[in-house]
């Protein structure tokens, strides 16, 4: 008789489950319980093999996840069993492990996080040290080099040893600049994390022999997303027993803008070569016409497995496609699409989901949406953690546990206003820069000096620029600091948030905004997260506490219960699922992006495919591509070479609205609209859909063209690419030499 833990699943899923023993690669496809199939592994070793749960290790890729599939290990084999299991995200995990052996590579246990924001005000910082103008150079694009340097393993000095042009060049300074304020901070940012826990593994053999040697089992999730760190840190984990499980699906690898390396995945049985590969093809989400849909975008692809989706949920409706004359009337026809679907049949807002590549194309969305009175919600808009109040407290908590955090002391000390300007603020920097201090050090010495001259003006060598008056507002928020850092010691995490509460007097700050009543909402909320760590012992409540809500993400907060329309990019809707999808902005340039279609790159091409794929598979039992003729600051525009892979059988519409009904009144010119864009037909790929476009335009190496985004600039040579025209144009300024292919170039003559 089957274990009760093996009963439910699949004939794939049970073999999988049951291959404990040496590497396995799971490719489990959308919607093919990957989660249920960890969960019963996990409980499979504990239950029927007597494993200690101490020794497996899970990893998944967001809290969400990871408290989704605690769970279901807690259904199986109880809370008591389950509860010594190390599960989590890699940051929650690496987190823990540096604040426990950290010490022994100079990481202090006091660390703080970094979110995005404190990065950027590093990133500036370090920028104003150097003299750099942020007008010149974006902080964020430098942070963002940084971030990538740090996820393929190169610190500062290997990062600046093979810099071959200016960006690198001053992005190798910041970079190193950047790492004296973080140290200086006791603070470590996100990839400082996982690249200072690789270190550690690295540097001291005895630690990771330790983690190696407890972790029998290791699992990680979402395999196609790690990146070059993540996939180092899954080897040092399972270097000694070699019980790797990892899950993932090639064609769901979508961030690699995030530095996330396909080839992890593609390339596991080359590192392992004793793995067993297994493939999850049943597909417990979708129809069969959405998965068959779905599959003819992403079979073009050549960085893939291949395997075949099926289902026994049946056949389905076909998708629909729908063209708009533009992004008015497509948010309009979705709008009223789901006031239609809501009033004839059992679902109801939640059900349904809005998908798009770009935030931007939320716009009309949102207005179409509050026109009929239909709640949504945009995920990816401000959250909790992120709102000003909520910032400034959570600033002041991580002053009160690691007072050498500048970044969040520099946030509130003058928050409430108590008199300190910014030429204030620039001394005691300034102050504590000249003497390699934090910033709170540098209080401290001015709170002694002021003690020794009670009388008298400061001496002049201490503080030439700060008046007895300034020095004491200041000197006030040292000593609310150090209250609070007593308070700490003792009370609970919502008892020391009170006391920070009263200190400032905040609840008074906020009466004088007039927004308020909403934020003091928010700070109520604030108390009611922070009771939830008040059973732990103080010490070690706010460590906990603030570790927490650095590491959440827009998805961890993600309600599935609000009753609303979701408006999401493709991006942030992995990992969920609708039983309704409408995929806006089917076009060229759009999806796919036009940085893919200019970059030449085959790579970024296929991306994009993968990001329509993981769209399409959203979609639980009706999915809705939806195209706009033109849009407003691009124009015309074509229809996805994503629409024309998609066999007509599967199609339901494949014609769009009648022309009259697609342009405003005011634009007809008789009863036919002789204005208005003629029918476009799906069937053939490339296919023109304005006859105007029917003759391309062609170019020479010696034309003068220009180009929306790139200006000006002169064609320096011309060839045919498969019944289109690849054009390299040499452009003014930074926008240099292009490659682009004509029909998505949006290139216009111009006289020379």
């Amino acid at each position: 008789m089957a274990s009760p833990i093996l009963a439910p699943l699949n004939p794939q899923q049970r073999e999988a489950v049951q291959q404990t023993e040496g590497p396995l690669l799971i490719i489990a496809g959308p919607g093919s319980g990957k989660t249920r199939v960890i969960a019963h592994r996990v409980a499979h070793l504990v239950a029927d093999k007597n494993v200690s749960p101490r020794n497996i290790l899970a990893v998944t890729f967001t809290n969400k996840a990871a408290r989704e599939m605690r769970d279901r290990i807690f259904a199986l084999v109880g809370q008591e069993l389950g509860q010594d299991l190390t599960l989590g995200t890699f940051h929650a995990i690496c987190a823990r492990t540096l604040r426990i052996e950290g010490e022994r590579i100079g990481v202090p246990r006091s660390f703080a996080i970094y979110d995005d924001a404190d990065q950027i005000a590093a990133i500036k910082q370090a920028m104003g040290d150097l003299g750099l103008d942020e007008k010149r150079l974006a902080p964020r694009a430098l942070l963002s080099a940084i971030s990538r340097a740090k996820s393929e393993l190169r610190g500062s000095a290997a990062f600046a040893a093979l810099v071959s042009d200016y960006f690198q060049e001053v992005t190798a300074r910041v970079y190193s600049r950047y790492q004296d304020i973080l140290e200086a901070n006791s603070a470590l940012d996100f990839d400082d994390i996982l690249l200072k826990t690789v270190r550690l593994f690295e540097e001291a053999e005895d630690v990771r022999e330790k983690y190696s040697h407890r972790y029998r089992y290791v699992h990680i999730d979402e395999f196609q997303d790690t990146n070059v760190v993540q996939y180092v840190l899954a080897k040092q984990w399972s270097s000694h027993h070699r019980n790797i499980c990892v899950v993932g699906d090639p064609d769901q690898s979508i961030y690699t803008w995030r530095a996330a390396d396909i080839r992890n995945i593609l390339d596991f049985e080359r590192d392992f070569p004793q793995a067993k590969v297994i493939f999850l093809e049943q597909n417990y989400r979708s129809t069969q016409a959405i998965l068959d849909s779905a599959h003819s975008v992403i079979v073009v692809n050549k960085q893939r497995k291949e395997r075949n989706l099926w289902t026994d949920l049946g056949e389905g409706e076909p998708i629909v496609m729908h063209e708009a004359y533009d992004e008015e009337e497509e948010a309009r026809f979705v709008a009223q699409e789901v006031e239609r679907l809501t009033k004839e049949s059992s679902l109801s807002p939640k059900d349904c989901a809005v998908m798009y590549r770009t935030n931007a194309q939320s716009r009309p969305l949102e207005e179409a949406f509050v026109r009929r009175s239909i709640p949504y919600r945009l995920v990816g808009g401000t959250r909790f953690y992120e709102r000003r109040e909520v910032k400034d407290l959570l600033a002041y908590l991580r002053v009160v546990h690691n007072p050498h955090d500048s970044v969040a002391l520099m946030r509130v000390i003058n928050t409430p206003a108590r008199g300190i300007g910014d030429r204030t603020i620039t001394e005691i920097n300034r102050f504590a820069r000249e003497r390699g201090i934090p910033v709170y050090s540098a209080l401290q010495l001015l709170a002694e000096a002021e003690r020794d001259a009670p009388e008298k003006e400061i001496d002049v060598g201490v503080m030439p620029a700060l008046q007895r008056r300034t020095l004491g507002s200041a000197l006030r928020f040292l000593g609310i600091i150090n209250q609070l850092m007593d308070v700490a010691k003792s009370a609970s995490l919502s008892a020391l948030l009170r006391a920070l509460l009263d200190a400032i007097d905040y609840q008074q700050y906020l009466a004088a905004d007039p927004e308020g009543e909403e934020r003091l909402e928010n700070v109520m909320e604030l108390l009611v997260v922070a009771a939830q760590y008040d059973e732990l012992a103080p010490e070690h409540a706010l460590a906990a506490f603030l570790e927490d809500v650095a590491l959440v993400t827009d998805i961890d907060q993600y309600d599935e219960a609000i009753e609303a329309v979701t408006l999401i990019t493709l991006h942030a809707a992995k990992g969920l699922e609708f039983p309704v999808v409408f995929i806006t902005g089917m076009e060229e340039g759009l999806l796919p992006h036009m940085r893919a279609l200019e970059g030449g790159d085959p790579a970024e091409l296929e991306e994009e495919r993968r990001l329509c794929y993981v769209g399409m598979t959203r979609a639980k039992q009706a999915l809705y591509l939806v195209r706009a003729f033109r849009r407003s600051f691009a124009g015309h525009r074509n229809p996805s070479r994503f629409l024309a892979d998609i066999p007509p059988e599967l199609i339901k519409s494949k014609q769009p609205t009648q022309a009259p009904n697609l342009w405003p009144s005011s634009r007809r010119s008789g009863p036919q609209g002789a204005g208005a864009p003629r029918r476009y037909r799906y069937a053939e790929r490339g296919q023109e859909d304005d006859e105007d476009h029917s003759e391309a335009k062609s170019f020479a190496a010696g034309d003068h063209v220009s180009h929306p985004k790139f200006g000006e600039g002169i064609v320096v040579s011309a060839e045919t690419s498969g019944g289109d025209q690849l054009v390299t144009v040499a452009f003014k300024g930074e926008a240099g030499i292009k490659k682009l292919l004509l029909t998505y170039a949006a290139l216009e003559r111009i006289e020379s």
